[in-house]
């Protein structure tokens, strides 16, 4: 029977619909760093919550310090973190610090470089207007006010945000949990010596990084051979222990592709899809564990987790564009695309750069023109011949 063949999206589509939004659970603010916030977050305070001071200095009546310079009895000193503080008398001065509560009847403070910094007696050099150096309550944030909402992308300014305001913890959808498995009795693991034949096992290291990067936890599973009974005991094994099982390898037409021949038939449909490289594709249900399964060459494998796997973590995390940016350039090079197919060359558009520059050849094998890369040069399917400076879509990747 003839696979069944889908477009890029058609195939982006059908991964997506695999992994439903994850559950949200309430985490500790050190566990949401690039999570998505599940519900909007409500102000519990105001920021900042009490009238305060911008600066270290004096906090006075700006009417008593109009003639300056003038000397003021100092009545008080208020450090930051006083919790009771007394009102200013007309024709005083009280000492203050940066963040410290202003004292009831103060408008102003006038910073320490404008007076002699006296203890007991200050003299201010300079006249400031009501409002001189002061933080009001409210100016930032207002209690009862939604301060992060929904869908956001939780980064290091929005957690002090939600810190800020008095959130211990946030509700988040918890990260995924991605098994990673390449299959092939030919692979060994980084490290070991080869020997003929042999080659050093690098696509799930590879996938591992592209999970953990859009907030997954990865787990790799090494290595398992090209034997059907025992990749389908390490699948049955691990049925319910993950949110997704990503293998690499064994889904083309040839002999010996372990994870089509386990898994045709058990719920993993193998299909084409039309790009180039990374054309033969398997996804589906294994007793309940969705099962994404890519090529093994290193470049169609990479390509796979970036059209396929990760807009589908993120859509599942939460988040509301789970599309790499994109940019129009020149193309630095002619270059050729086979019909039919949606082919993604590797290449380098630097900012502010018109021209986009291809890096390597389309061969699925060549990873370090990859590594050398931060874009994608989009080619259409109906388009076989780029000319040099023609323009092209390219996919940003950094």
């Amino acid at each position: 029977m003839a696979k069944r063949t889908y477009s890029v999206r058609e195939y982006q589509a059908e991964v997506a619909a695999l992994l439903p939004a994850l559950p949200v659970a309430v985490t500790p603010l050190a566990g949401c760093r690039g999570l998505v916030l599940a519900e909007d977050l409500v102000a519990a305070v105001s920021l900042p919550p009490f009238d305060n001071s911008a600066m270290d200095g004096y906090a006075v009546r700006a009417a008593d310090v109009a003639g300056a310079p003038v000397a003021l009895p100092v009545a008080d000193d208020i450090p930051a973190g006083r919790t009771a503080v007394r009102p200013l008398e007309p024709g005083t001065a009280h000492r203050i610090m940066t963040g410290a509560p202003l004292p009831p009847g103060a408008d102003a403070v006038v910073q320490v470089e404008l007076t002699d910094g006296g203890t007991e007696v200050v003299t201010v050099n300079s006249a400031v207007p009501v409002g001189r150096h002061l933080r009001m309550v409210g100016e930032d944030v207002v209690a009862g006010t939604v301060v992060l909402s929904a869908g956001t992308v939780l980064g290091p300014p929005q957690l002090g945000l939600a810190a800020a305001v008095g959130a211990a913890a946030l509700p988040v959808r918890r990260r995924p949990r991605v098994l990673v498995l390449s299959t092939g009795s030919e692979l060994v693991e980084p490290g070991r010596e080869l020997e003929f034949g042999q080659i050093h096992e690098s696509n799930s290291v590879l996938i591992a990084a592209g999970v953990e990067e859009v907030g997954g936890v990865a787990e790799v599973l090494r290595f398992v051979p090209d034997d059907v009974e025992e990749f389908r005991s390490v699948v049955a094994a691990r049925a319910g222990t993950a949110d997704v099982l990503v293998t690499s390898g064994g889904v083309s037409a040839g002999a010996y592709e372990v994870v089509k021949d386990a898994l045709t038939g058990r719920g993993v449909e193998f299909v084409r899809v039309l790009v180039q490289p990374g054309g033969p594709q398997g996804s589906g249900l294994v007793d309940g564990l969705p099962v994404v399964a890519f090529p093994g060459n290193p470049v169609s494998a990479a390509l796979s987790f970036e059209l396929f796997l990760r807009p589908a973590l993120l859509g599942a995390l939460g988040h509301r564009s789970v599309d790499r940016p994109r940019a129009r350039a020149r193309a630095a090079a002619a270059m050729t695309s086979p019909a039919g197919r949606v082919q993604y060359r590797r290449g380098r558009h630097d900012s502010g750069s018109v021209e986009v520059v291809p890096v390597g050849g389309p061969g699925s094998h060549l990873l370090a023109s990859f590594a050398a890369s931060n874009c994608l040069i989009e080619i259409p399917e109906d388009v076989t011949e780029v000319p040099e400076g023609a323009e092209v879509d390219v996919v940003l990747l950094d």
